[in-house]
């Protein structure tokens, strides 16, 4: 580090005995930055990276369990980890890969700047993390947006030339991640940092084939050597003449807000573009499925339902591409809930999702209401008495979940693993 930084040497070493800084990045799909600084009950500052990017001012104990983090509302991000997103370009309507996306930080950000238009398809080979990835856009809201668990080859074979943007936030030796994260020092060597290079080439080489013409793919690391970030970049250029160098950035933890980052944009020329026809599948004929929703809804979620084989339900507001049904997806689009004995039994992704309904009745309860905790401890809370059915329960107007008013009780269909544990 100090042959590559030279005189800012110090001051790059001076700032590990700074605490690190936290950072959250606004969800634009539910919220505008303008109107959650109104209501932040947390001290915020701008990041300079992202115009939805802001850096906590103090720490905040719990703060993943505040209703609004809970509601979707905003992500908590490493603040360099933003500028992936910011160089990407992303803009509504795109068709959208994130190829190494758990736990599915730049792919919430990516799918904030589609704002539901376009498609997402966000991929993780790990399987665990891939749930942890669709939990992610699950409770972001996301409605245009495929989770899958794939090799990146697998990927790459069933979607070339297609995507508009590529997102690889490749494994790397994490050297950013060295002042909040002690296992990454100790998982550190020059040989960690060979393999990780190695890998690093082969998966960009992989992510390359999805890109059309004109389309960017965006390559980044969260660590400092440059044999995982230039040199890697270099060597792709120069096995890849239809690739141009558009953009490369660094940042560091004494010139930038967080840990540090590296990201290029590399852009593909000509106007290759292979189309994909859509994938197979069957709008939902079950009249419990539509009696269920008009009872819900005044205006019903935007898109159409589709049956899957499963019995479960989702809602697309475009057909899936064909690709699809050669990878693990995991969820498409707003997974609504399932048929089980004639019965549509709603899912909680249906009253996070930010699918453009309008229910007909929400127990909109504010912050200081004891009913909120009690319904994310998992409880039954109080409702109107002539209140019948399914209907969301929210935070300041946010919806944190869901339950079934019976006899002015509101019955907590709030996921096992998403309750709040109360001390």
């Amino acid at each position: 580090m100090q042959a590559q930084l030279g005189e800012e040497y110090p001051q790059f070493i001076a700032s590990y005995a700074m605490p690190p800084k936290r950072g959250l990045r606004v969800n634009t799909l539910k919220i505008s930055p303008e109107e959650f600084l109104r209501i932040s009950p947390f001290s915020l500052a701008e990041t300079g990276i992202l115009p939805e990017g802001f850096l906590l001012n103090e720490d905040v104990p719990g703060i993943g369990n505040h209703p609004y983090h809970l509601a979707g509302l905003f992500y908590l991000q490493e603040p360099s980890a933003m500028a992936a997103v910011a160089a990407a370009g992303v803009q509504p309507g795109m068709r959208v890969l994130d190829l190494c996306a758990a736990p599915g930080g730049k792919s919430g950000g990516a799918a904030a700047r589609l704002a539901g238009e376009g498609f997402l398809l966000a991929n993780e080979i790990v399987p665990n993390r891939a749930r942890t990835l669709a939990a992610t856009l699950e409770r972001l809201g996301v409605p245009n947006a495929a989770v899958t668990c794939a090799k990146p080859e697998a990927v790459a074979e069933a979607f070339p030339a297609w995507f508009d943007v590529t997102l690889v936030d490749a494994p790397c030796s994490g050297e950013g991640m060295f002042r909040k994260d002690a296992g990454a020092v100790e998982a550190w060597s020059p040989a960690h940092v060979t393999a990780c290079a190695a890998r690093q080439s082969a998966i960009l080489a992989t992510a390359a084939k999805t890109v059309r013409g004109g389309g960017a793919l965006v390559y980044s690391t969260c660590t400092f050597s440059e044999e995982e970030n230039e040199d890697v970049v270099e060597r792709f250029l120069a096995a890849h003449s239809e690739f141009a160098l558009e953009h490369m950035q660094r940042l560091y933890p004494h010139t930038s807000p967080g840990e540090g980052h590296f990201v290029a944009r590399l852009r593909r020329a000509g106007d290759e573009f292979r189309p994909q026809e859509p994938l197979p599948l069957k709008p939902c004929p079950d009249i419990a499925y539509h009696t269920a929703i008009a009872d819900m809804f005044f205006l019903p979620p935007h898109g159409c339902a589709y049956a899957l084989p499963d019995g479960r339900i989702t809602i697309l507001r475009a057909p899936l591409p064909r690709g699809l049904g050669a990878l693990w997806t995991l969820s498409a689009g707003v997974p609504s809930g399932e048929m089980k004995k004639g019965r549509f039994l709603p899912a909680h992704s249906l009253f996070l999702a930010a699918h453009g309904g309008v229910y007909r009745q929400t127990l909109d309860l504010p912050l200081s209401d004891a009913r909120l905790a009690r319904f994310l401890a998992g409880e039954a809370v109080e409702c109107p008495e002539s209140w019948r059915g399914y209907c969301p329960v929210a935070a300041d107007g946010f919806n944190v979940g869901f339950g079934k008013a019976v006899d002015g009780m509101l019955k907590n269909h709030l996921p096992k693993g998403l309750r709040v544990v109360q001390n």
